[in-house]
């Protein structure tokens, strides 16, 4: 049995090696079908494709229906105490299932697998759980289920750190439009509240050649679009590489010829303009910019451990908008840190004036077990915290609209991805920063369109698919 441990979570320059996927297990799911229900960010999406391809690889076919299912995966996430209560919510239901079905297996994986707590409640009082694996040793999913289904007993496979990226895993993308594609792995910055350090690991990048082997291959396959993910992307390379970082990564991307580039997420203390400049001169990067700031006020930014000073965040935030042509920004913003002022809160109003986002993720502070922050002292009512993410929302509200409102009467341009779920006859896509785009028209999902805006909402665009000659 192989459980977290948060000391060795915390290594750091350990010294990674490159292997590639392989598997000799025999095709455990034959006849059998899975369910995977993820939560979280992009990267525990990104996750639960791999976990997809290599159930499929064994012989399992994907169920619609969680409760029709020999075999529930819980993909889950760390990062706030709401998504942890969800999820034992969702064990509780499977218990249920399991119940009425010997046949029928479950298991959790993702960051909440990370969390000595978490892991230590299931092996101490949720036997129904068959399995538990976390986010460095997905590649070994298939010795996990080859037990279980041997074994009949509860796995706990957890690997605390990782020291290797294991490529080619088998894998089956959400879109067949666009994709994400990991840079890096992991996270070295430990903001004082922030658990990803420890469920993620050290900072791990991708070898250069790899990632654009991957998108060159994309490519091949009709794909339009690329994310590219990393906890922090302004990272890449350094732990890997003395003169290839990822403004060099992004330029070689860009080179590829793919429709559209995006990437999350960019810590502003290390976003260089150098990145905004190649933005500028290429095309395919798209201009939408997801820079977390946290807090208006550098008091709570010291508390949190983010090294940014307003003023150059505010210099970043003006050189976008001088240098890139209908760019969009958003960020993320935790209100009601430990014993944060109301002066200290004004503050972030005040940036947020300032600046106005296109949009903007807000969350009331919720503490994690085992960082710094969830140790210090805080005075401050649950209610004050609640007016104070009232208040911002409102600010997030307004910004959206009045954002959106500037591309009436404008044509944008639309990567289709589908059709409206409450009206086949409207095609829905993103526009090239971002926004929301619902228009009737004659596109197919996976075609670059223009469309003429003629109205707009707080998060979206409404228009006419608009015929070029």
């Amino acid at each position: 049995m192989n459980k977290p441990d948060y000391k060795l979570a915390k290594k750091r320059n350990l010294k990674i090696t490159f292997n590639t996927y392989s598997d000799s297990t025999a095709p455990i799911g034959n006849n059998k079908t899975f369910y995977i229900k993820t939560y979280g960010c992009q990267s525990n999406v990104r996750d639960s494709e791999d976990i997809k391809g290599i159930l499929l690889s064994l012989g399992f076919n994907e169920n619609p229906n969680i409760l029709d299912a020999d075999l529930v995966i819980l993909n889950t996430c760390a990062i706030r105490e709401n998504a942890e209560k969800k999820v034992f919510g969702e064990i509780g239901y499977l218990k249920a299932i399991k119940i009425k079905n010997e046949n029928f297996k479950f298991g959790i994986c993702g960051c909440m697998a990370q969390e000595e707590n978490v892991v230590k409640k299931i092996i101490n009082n949720i036997e129904h759980v068959d399995f538990v694996f976390g986010t460095h040793n997905i590649a070994s999913l298939a010795n996990i289920l080859a037990e279980v289904y041997k074994t009949n007993k509860q796995i706990i496979d957890i690997k605390p750190y990782s020291e290797e990226i294991t490529e080619q895993l088998p894998t089956k993308h959400t879109s067949n439009i666009k994709a994400f594609v990991n840079i890096t792995y992991g996270c070295n910055k430990f903001c004082t509240y922030c658990i990803v350090p420890y469920t993620r690991g050290q900072l791990r990048s991708r070898k250069k050649e790899d990632i654009i082997n991957e998108i060159n291959n994309l490519i091949k396959q009709g794909y339009k679009e690329v994310t590219l993910l990393g906890q922090n992307v302004n990272d890449y390379g350094i732990d890997l590489y003395d003169d290839y970082g990822f403004v060099e990564l992004l330029e070689e991307i860009a080179k590829t010829n793919i429709n559209r580039i995006r990437f999350a997420t960019s810590n502003p203390w290390n976003f260089s303009t150098k990145i905004i400049d190649i933005a500028k001169k290429y095309q395919n990067i798209m201009p939408y910019f997801h820079l977390p700031i946290q807090s208006g006020d550098e008091t709570i930014l010291k508390k949190m451990n983010r090294e940014m000073e307003i003023k150059k965040y505010l210099d970043l935030v003006n050189y976008i908008k001088h240098n890139i042509n209908d760019y969009a920004i958003s960020t993320d913003i935790i209100v009601g840190f430990p014993n944060e002022t109301e002066k200290e809160f004004e503050n972030t109003i005040k940036l947020y004036d300032e600046v106005k986002f296109d949009n903007a993720y807000t969350f009331i502070y919720s503490p994690r077990e085992n960082t710094p922050a969830a140790n210090f002292v805080d005075n401050e009512t649950l209610t004050a915290k609640q007016w104070r993410l009232n208040k911002l929302n409102d600010l997030v509200r307004k910004y959206a609209k009045e954002n959106c409102m500037k591309y009436v009467d404008k044509t944008v341009e639309v990567l289709v991805e589908g059709y409206s779920k409450t009206d086949k006859n409207i095609l829905f896509g993103y526009s090239r920063n971002w926004k929301v785009v619902n228009f009737s028209g004659t596109a197919k999902p996976g075609d670059i369109v223009h469309v003429k805006i003629t109205s707009a909402s707080r998060f979206s665009l409404n228009g006419v698919e608009e015929k070029i000659q």
